[in-house]
């Protein structure tokens, strides 16, 4: 049986003032704690049922990692999800540090990215396309929301995320800016640089002004249809893959 403290503490990590508290978070469900326990984070304590376990249990062994066995119905009174017949683990925070950036790499810049389900994709989509890097505003809302982390399908464990000072970070860098605007050069068209930024802005007011002004080319997904405007999770997706088909 858990402990009423352990309910306590990880009830509170739903929460970012206790996650900032702590420096814990949580990771729910197969997929996402099956990645994490084979990557370099730090497990802090793992919950897992005894199908997870039994399938699991070498590496939690080999890494001597915490945990406890527990039914279905505790870890659901615990969790963030409506149902999890799996696994819970309770993590330690990366340290937000820069950075080196290599030859050839492309890295995605997030302007103020609000909605944790787009930040999760958006990580999730920068890992199928071989981009590790991500940098983000300090108002881009948190990685370790629950929400991120369940919609990045534990790519969380292989893209770094930095946040930052965006307009410092931006002008300071040598590398071309490549900014996603309504109106742009065609991203079907467009010569991509074999190394640069992919600056994505908010969902509802794209880039700042005042980030606007540092890009070094305005690039557009050209529309067919009569919708507004794309997902911006999506608009990433259809960036990456026309910049990689062009290198």
């Amino acid at each position: 049986m858990l402990t009423k403290n352990q309910i306590k503490l990880i009830k509170s990590l739903h929460e970012k003032k206790y996650r900032n508290e702590y420096g814990l978070f949580l990771v729910e469900g197969v997929k996402s704690v099956s990645e994490l326990i084979s990557s370099d984070f730090i497990i802090d304590h793992l919950l897992t049922t005894p199908e997870f376990f039994n399938n699991y249990k070498k590496i939690i062994a080999d890494k001597n990692i915490k945990y406890d066995i527990v039914d279905q119905e505790e870890l659901e009174k615990v969790s963030a999800f409506e149902s999890n017949d799996s696994a819970l683990a309770v993590v330690k925070q990366k340290e937000n540090i820069p950075f080196e950036t290599s030859e050839n790499e492309i890295i995605v810049a997030l302007d103020e990215i609000k909605d944790p389900g787009n930040l999760g994709t958006i990580i999730r989509i920068a890992d199928w396309y071989g981009v590790k890097k991500i940098v983000a505003s300090e108002n881009t809302t948190d990685l370790y929301n629950n929400k991120v982390i369940s919609a990045s399908m534990g790519s969380f464990t292989r893209v770094s995320l930095f946040y930052t000072d965006l307009k410092k970070y931006l002008s300071e860098t040598k590398l071309p800016i490549l900014g996603a605007f309504l109106k742009g050069e065609n991203v079907h068209t467009t010569e991509f640089p074999k190394k640069g930024i992919l600056l994505m802005g908010n969902e509802s007011n794209g880039i700042s002004k005042e980030l606007e002004k540092i890009v070094t080319k305005k690039i557009t997904i050209p529309a067919y249809g009569e919708t507004e405007s794309l997902n911006v999770a999506i608009s990433t997706a259809v960036i990456l893959d026309n910049w990689k088909r062009n290198l």
